[in-house]
């Protein structure tokens, strides 16, 4: 699954998520919110970074070998590790 999270517009106090923020994801969420890893990770990574997105948040689980990329990789086990680097 690839979601960009760029399409959701979230509202929380301080302020909005929108199309111009850069975010994406690449994992499977399960039900109890933990971020699990898919097949093919530095592929999406790629693709991503040449969609012009800035940074992708994927699971910690995945195993990267990229270096000297130009998007910043966010490495989260749980969907509130996403909600925290967004928001703070």
């Amino acid at each position: 699954m690839f979601q960009n999270l760029s399409g959701l517009k979230l509202r929380y106090r301080c302020g909005e998520i929108s199309e111009r923020s850069g975010f994406c994801f690449a994992g499977e969420v399960g039900l109890s919110g933990e971020i699990r890893p898919v097949n093919r990770i530095e592929q999406r990574i790629q693709e991503a970074e040449k969609l012009g997105f800035t940074t992708i948040f994927v699971s910690k689980h995945n195993k990267i070998s990229l270096k000297n990329t130009g998007i910043k990789i966010v490495l989260v086990a749980k969907i509130e590790d996403v909600v925290s680097e967004l928001f703070g």
